[in-house]
């Protein structure tokens, strides 16, 4: 006890003349900070490592500093480029220190940009670019940004994809300088997927709409991602070395600064991942892309530049065998399967973009677009394998435990597939803005000319202990009547589809201001026309933004509008490969509002967003879910609704280092037109199955109408938590923490009605987490000489993915035994995986 205290006394002794020690004498830095335009910035976060300010609204700050030593000062705000300024103060000297912040893009805008009219409407979250460099994730790359917003989910980290709000993949819309990004077809599984479109090390700025979104974007029901990469002033580069790949970036200015360029090349190999997948054999994936932004000022007024990108993605398998257990603690099962055979799959694409932008005075802009995409798709495999199905040992006192004890089913499988595609996709827009008082115009009009030749020819076939399946009516052992089998399924077809879409827009934002409020408003009116469906459509739109001159900083949001989207080929193709023309476009009719207010704790500022929505859903095209294939039940109809509320908070819970959390509720459901089913009714009038038993004999049925059943994308919570710290007193080493959470998917046996769809895959869960050191920057000690001078920042990181190494389900292999009795056997994710990476700038 004596020790205990002299101890403790001793430790506080020791805290108390450090502290004496360390005191120092210290001074002010004051000023004012101002965005390009001059105008003064409120609730800009000033910090040092001791301490912290908040720019006020005339946006004056001053914050205390210690002398005698040279400080950092850091000085963010969100949406906003973070600057450093190093300051070497002496005792009992002010030093005054005025800010200049740059918005995140400073490329030129369709939208003059000012105080009345927002680049972007409150419906979009501003995500800072920086991130995507950071967050540890399988594919590193924007998207992965968007999966931790709230209202977004997905379930697998090998693909790109996203849902919003109960839509599917299709249903979103990507911007990367106002160029429409298409993807390729034919994609069946994350495994094939390869890089996205957007490379993170040109992007400029980030804004994310999760709905209810203005005119002047696209035919889409979900989300809108727009994207604007870089207009550099100067040389520089980056090069990224891991274990999953490899990409440099390069861009500059001419002395002039009318040509300035900037271009990307990335490698990506996701074999180190999947060898550690439960399916065994040669993986041979590769991965590359490159693309650049050349623009060229041809006077004061008059702009053009040229986006160009090209991606060769291969996918190559020879698979061997696979082990999967699977089951209950009652009936613990394995699946032992071995591969016979190779699949070979190549998709080719690119897009091109050039842009003339003429802005003749400060109201009005001018802007004429061409564009064309084009995409060359190969899906090649025959891959047979051998199955067992074994029943496990459970019982921990046996000897034998975790051993096969039965054989519950044999059999094979062959699946076959040549499918080839190829798309055509050229248009050409014009857009324009003018803007007066207080009061801003904009319209558009765009003609789209798509060519898409499609020839598909698959098949599977089924076997169990020597019997094709589906099996014929005979009772098993009897000899069938003829020797020809079924196939499990086939499809073999040929489609050549080309066709015009005409596509225009008007809306107009005014902006009123008193004393006590601050009001936009923004309504709008889109029109399309598809020349196969024959088909007009209107779509009207509304957004409302209301400020009160409160003492919080809350800003209040209303919108709605019609939301239609026109079938593309995908929608238009079933199940059986016919295309089924006049199929309308699905509407979506948007119910949102919502808060946004900006708080201050610990010195800084954060913001909480709420959102609550309600959608009607008519025209819906049913669809089943693969892994990330998307098969559509064209032919059919529903209708259905989608409701929730979406809540997030972000901010720099650590001084200098943006981090945010994500919750969102969320309900959706469809109903088919026309479909139902029989229910069979003995004596008693009790339902039974006909034949199941001896004693099951049907003596009525009643007609029955499924109603309303979950649409795959029906998760009703998720949860996503991306957070950064770093060491106590040594910013240059970080940690990165990334968590997502999904509740539980629907399912169902292939080729079964959608009413029986019903089950529930297991839920999402995934931590990733990061540790950055960086060797050289401007927070690192040491300063590079010689043949490192010219490098700006320089980090190594280190990644553990899926760190508690949860096995999660992306789909289920479904097997059958002759009794025709289905095994769902899980398709599992990666798991616990290290990676390594080095980042260099200069």
């Amino acid at each position: 006890m004596r020790y205990s205290l002299f101890l403790l006394l001793a430790i506080l002794l020791f805290i108390t003349i450090d502290a004496i020690a360390q005191k120092q004498s210290r001074t002010t830095v004051y000023g004012k900070i101002t965005d390009e335009q001059n105008r003064p910035l409120n609730m800009v976060s000033v910090q040092i490592k001791e301490t912290g300010s908040i720019s006020k609204e005339d946006g004056s700050y001053e914050i205390s500093v210690p002398t005698g030593k040279q400080i950092s000062i850091i000085y963010s705000l969100l949406g906003y480029i973070r600057q450093i300024r190093q300051v070497n103060p002496t005792e009992d000297q002010k030093i005054k220190l005025d800010i200049k912040l740059s918005i995140l893009t400073n490329q030129l805008q369709t939208v003059i940009i000012n105080e009345r009219f927002p680049d972007k409407s409150f419906n979009f979250t501003r995500i800072d670019p920086k991130s995507a460099a950071v967050i540890p994730t399988v594919g590193g790359s924007v998207e992965s940004l968007i999966k931790s917003q709230p209202g977004v989910s997905s379930n697998n980290e090998l693909s790109a994809q996203y849902n919003v709000r109960g839509g599917n993949y299709d249903e979103n819309l990507v911007y990367v300088n106002d160029i429409e990004i298409f993807k390729p077809f034919l994609i069946r599984s994350g495994q094939q997927e390869g890089l996205s479109f957007i490379n993170s090390d040109l992007v400029s700025s980030i804004a994310f709409s999760a709905g209810g979104f203005e005119a002047k974007y696209g035919d889409k029901m979900s989300s809108v991602l727009d994207i604007h990469y870089r207009n550099p002033t100067e040389f520089a580069g980056t090069v990224m070395l891991s274990l999953l790949g490899a990409s440099v970036h390069l861009e500059g200015a001419s002395k002039n600064k009318k040509f300035t360029w900037i271009t990307g090349l990335r490698q990506k190999s996701n074999q180190y991942l999947l060898n550690s997948m439960d399916t065994k054999g040669a993986y041979h994936p590769s991965f590359t892309d490159c693309q650049g932004l050349l623009t060229y000022t041809i006077s004061p007024k008059l702009e053009v530049s040229l986006l160009g990108n090209y991606a060769k993605n291969t996918y190559r398998l020879v698979p061997e065998d696979r082990e999967t257990s699977f089951g209950t603690l009652n009936e613990a099962l394995r699946l032992k399967v071995y591969f016979e055979g190779e699949e070979a799959d190549r998709f080719d694409n690119g897009t091109a973009a050039l842009n003339l932008n003429w802005h003749p005075s400060q109201a009005l802009n001018l802007k004429l677009t061409g564009s064309y995409f084009h995409s060359y798709e190969r899906e090649s495999f025959d891959i047979m394998g051998q199955y067992w199905i074994g029943l496990l040992e459970t019982d921990l006192s046996k000897p034998n435990f975790g051993d096969v004890l039965e054989t519950k089913g044999v059999g094979s499988y062959l699946d076959h597939s040549r499918n080839y595609l190829t798309a055509d996709v050229f248009n050409i827009e014009q857009r324009g803005a003018i803007t007066h008082r207080n009061n801003q115009f904009q319209w558009g009009i765009k003609a789209q000319h798509e060519q898409i030749n499609d020839r598909l020819n698959e098949w599977t076939m089924i076997d169990s202990v020597g019997y094709s399946l589906p099996y014929p009516p005979q009772t098993p052992g009897e000899i069938p009547q003829n020797s020809d089998f079924k196939l499990s399924s086939a499809v073999k077809t040929e489609h050549n589809l080309a066709s015009w879409r005409y596509i225009g827009f008007v809306q107009n934002t005014i902006y009123l201001r008193s004393d006590s409020v601050k009001i936009w408003l923004n309504t709008g009116l889109r029109s399309a026309y598809w020349d196969v469906n024959h088909e007009w459509l209107l779509s009207p739109r509304v957004i409302l933004g209301y400020k009160p001159n409160w003492q919080n900083n809350i800003t209040f949001r209303i919108s709605s509008g019609l939301y239609q989207q026109p079938p593309f080929y995908r929608e238009l193709r079933d199940l059986d490969g016919n295309l089924h023309l006049n199929t309308p476009a699905q509407q979506s009719i948007h119910l949102l509002t919502g808060a946004d207010w900006i708080f201050k704790s610990w010195g800084r500022p954060f913001k909480l967003t709420a959102e609550a929505y309600y959608k009607f859903l008519n025209n819906l095209i049913p669809y089943e879910i693969d892994n990330v294939r998307i098969r559509y039940l064209s032919g059919e109809k529903a209708k259905g609704y989608a409701t929730g509320i979406d809540f997030k908070i972000n901010g720099e819970f650590v001084p200098g280092l943006e981090s945010w959390a994500s919750l969102s509720f969320m309900k959706t459901e469809e109903d088919i037109v026309g479909d139902y089913y029989y229910r069979y009714l003995n004596k008693q009038g009790e339902t039974i199955v006909p034949g199941y038993t001896s004693d099951a004999v049907a003596v009525d049925s009643v007609k029955v109408n499924p109603g309303y059943i979950p649409r795959p994308t029906d998760q009703r919570v998720t949860f996503s938590l991306f957070f950064q710290d770093h060491l106590p007193n040594n910013p240059t080493v970080k940690v990165h923490l990334n968590l997502l959470y999904g509740s539980a998917l629907p399912f169902g046996p292939p080729d079964s009605p959608k009413y029986l769809q019903t089950l529930r895959i297991p839920p999402y869960r995934r931590v990733d987490i990061g540790f950055s050191k960086q060797i050289i920057g401007e927070e690192a000690t040491y300063k590079p000489k010689n043949r490192f001078r010219h490098i700006k920042s320089l980090w190594i990181s280190a990644e553990v993915f899926n760190l508690f190494q949860i096995s999660n389900t992306v789909s289920y292999l479904w097997i059958s035994d002759v009794t025709n009795r289905k095994y769902a056997v899980p398709n599992y994710l990666t798991p616990r995986q290290l990676n390594l990476r080095l980042i260099a700038k200069f």
